[in-house]
């Protein structure tokens, strides 16, 4: 490759570096962006090992040399010395040739034109934030579909049922965690305190680190993962365990005072305490004080729930849908009543693929991490994984078609101020948002509702597909609906006298595997007076 061309590549990885991705783990477009980063980063390693192959072959060369003669006219060394010619070459060589070959600058100009080259990528890398979020992403996946660490491990997702592994999912392609991947996962959690994630991974840490050598990249080791293990057990109340752990530690690092210490008082708290049953050495994971509807969220993110089939129930149906507008009469959309209540429609194929292509790539330059609302500021928050931007119709015009189709089928006002801009969402590594409203509670600031009007309706498009996960899920009313490519969910979120519908709480589960986009447009009720009339009556 010539000067010229490899000035243009540094010149480009320069300006795509320049542009911080931002906690990579809040967007899977994100992660593709870190794909391309490292493919920068392998040619910058390719061409320090050919520089390093050549730097080692003259090496070689000069080493074999060398060996030659002391294999050859220097066995006689009396001679040698006699011949002032070999004499003067040995003089040579010790002086100057061994001088050049011992202190080479060439090793470390190349170990730096490697290093400048990771520095120039360095704005487009992960951060600590990326690793921790994409930790933590994995334990989501493990928790809320039930996943089997050792499975996770080995590449597959599995649950286990009656004693044996049964995969929910099979990805086409397939990778395993190493020790050190084992290691990182639970530190992370170490450091969050949470034990019962980090005494599981770092076990599969400990068994993977068992009889392998260790590995310059790997930022953990056997003794690392030893230590953490034994005190998350005793953190966990399994002293028992933190014992044999601890004395199997002694066993590679036995001058650890602080191990010593740690097997005294281990010791002494087993003799001052009762033996523990097996029962209760049982691995339990904490209640949860944020999510009080964990279990019936978790549950409905692995199946669909009570969802009436529609042939049990004659009040659902699909039908071609029109809603009396003139621009549906030629072409009507597929409609398919999910559930009476909360009303919750889903709309088949209601964009086109180049639509969602369109509004995907419009989106992509102004994702940023998605916020939520706390008093009268935004924030982020663990509960909602991925990025999101605001679209305006005026800026796109694939906005203003769908904003136009959107009203035919629901009847409603979405254009600003009557309704807010779209929003598209691209989710991250284990993507979710737990339980939420999308009305205005009580819990709401006066500010916000008075500012933005309180929300009447949702509806949700799916821009793209998904392998597994990521299910919206009702949880009150018990059911949930899985990613429909193309398909779009409408539901009201208050009833007719203004009131919020609690049987809205609704959540996006997480991604197991696959990118999911959705555009969500919010419509007010300021401005759908005559399209959707309020009631007097409390009880609708």
């Amino acid at each position: 490759m010539s000067s010229y061309v490899s000035l243009l590549i540094c010149l480009y990885v320069v300006n795509i570096s320049d542009k911080s991705f931002g906690e990579m783990f809040t967007s899977v477009m994100s992660v593709k962006q870190a794909v391309f980063a490292e493919r920068q980063l392998i040619d910058y390693l390719r061409t320090y090992l050919e520089n390093e192959i050549q730097r080692l072959d003259d090496i070689k060369r000069f080493f074999s040399r060398v060996t030659s003669l002391h294999s050859g006219i220097y066995n006689d060394p009396s001679a040698t010395i006699a011949n002032p010619i070999v004499a003067f070459k040995l003089v040579k060589r010790l002086k100057s040739e061994w001088m050049n070959v011992v202190h080479s600058n060439e090793a470390e100009e190349n170990i730096d034109a490697l290093r400048e080259g990771y520095r120039r990528m360095e704005g487009s890398l992960p951060k600590l934030e990326d690793l921790q979020g994409a930790a933590q992403g994995l334990m989501r996946l493990q928790d809320v579909y039930d996943l089997h660490v050792e499975g996770l491990v080995r590449g597959h997702f599995q649950q286990i049922s009656n004693g044996n592994a049964v995969d929910i999912y099979k990805p086409p392609v397939s990778d395993t965690l190493s020790g050190d991947d084992c290691f990182l996962i639970g530190k992370v959690a170490y450091d969050l305190e949470d034990y019962y994630h980090s005494v599981q991974w770092f076990e599969e840490a400990v068994r993977l680190f068992r009889g392998t050598e260790w590995s310059p990249e790997n930022e953990g080791t056997l003794e690392d993962a030893l230590d953490h293990l034994a005190f998350s057990h005793f953190k966990t109340g399994n002293i028992s365990y933190a014992l044999s752990i601890s004395q199997e530690l002694l066993l590679h690092d036995p001058v650890n005072i602080r191990v010593h210490f740690n097997v005294e008082k281990y010791e002494k708290l087993l003799d001052e305490s009762p033996p523990v049953t097996n029962q209760s050495l049982v691995l339990k994971r904490p209640d949860s004080t944020n999510l009080r509807t964990r279990n019936v969220y978790e549950k409905l993110c692995q199946t669909k729930g009570s969802q009436p089939k529609h042939f049990e129930n004659p009040s659902l149906f699909c039908d071609f849908f029109t809603n009396g507008n003139p621009g549906l009469f030629l072409q009507p959309i597929k409609r398919e009543l999910i559930s009476l209540h909360p009303y919750v429609v889903l709309f088949h194929s209601f964009v086109t693929r180049a639509e969602a292509k369109s509004i995907r790539e419009y989106a992509l330059p102004g994702l940023r991490r998605s916020v939520v609302a706390s008093g009268v500021n935004q924030s982020t928050a663990e509960y909602r994984i991925s990025k999101s931007a605001w679209l305006k119709e005026s800026a796109h015009g694939v906005v203003g078609k769908v904003d136009r189709r959107i009203t035919m089928v629901t009847g409603l006002n979405v254009q600003p101020p009557y309704a807010e801009y779209l929003q598209v969402v691209n989710y991250g590594i284990g993507g979710h948002y737990e339980p939420h409203f999308d009305h205005a509670t009580s819990d709401s600031s006066p500010l916000y509702r008075l500012k933005t009007g309180n929300r009447v309706a949702t509806f949700m498009i799916y821009l793209s597909s998904v392998e597994a996960g990521g299910y919206t899920a009702f949880i009150y009313a018990n059911f949930s609906v899985p990613v429909v490519e193309n398909g779009a969910l409408f539901w009201w979120n208050l009833h007719r006298n203004g009131q919020g519908n609690v049987d809205t709480l609704h959540a996006g589960c997480p991604v197991i595997v696959g990118d999911k986009w959705v555009a969500n447009k919010w419509v007010h009720e300021y401005g759908q007076e005559f399209q959707h009339r309020c009631s007097l009556n409390p009880e609708e």
